[in-house]
């Protein structure tokens, strides 16, 4: 099971951990780490960004595109362990802390149907 930190209003973890689905289903704050892969085009020098796409079998918009690497931050860890984590399991990408850079922290709530249920 994976078990996320809720979060105040402000952003700081509440001091409540729960399961990752129940934050889902009750529409908790919580955090997660989005890595952004980009290159310049070896020809042009036109911008690039890596996109993957996602697994037919994943239980959220299977087969599109997504973000380079991303994931859900787990209780008592950080940003960068877990964007250094995500873009090991998922791409398997070893990467150092200095091979990262911070971009910035958005704060977004959304609200769509999940499972048949406002989520």
């Amino acid at each position: 099971m994976e078990y996320l930190d809720v979060l105040n209003p402000d952003g700081t973890p509440s001091g409540v951990i729960k399961e990752r689905s129940a934050v889902h289903s009750d529409g908790d704050l919580h955090r997660t780490s989005h890595i952004w892969i980009t290159r310049r085009n070896p020809e042009t020098g036109e911008p690039q960004i890596l996109l993957q796409k996602r697994s037919k079998n994943k239980d959220s918009y299977p087969s599109c595109l997504d973000i380079s690497s991303a994931g859900h931050i787990e209780a008592g860890h950080d940003y960068l362990e877990s964007a250094l984590r995500e873009l090991n399991e998922e791409l398997g990408i070893k990467a150092a802390e200095t091979d990262l850079e911070f971009v910035f922290t958005q704060r977004k709530y959304a609200e769509t149907v999940f499972y048949g249920k406002v989520f």
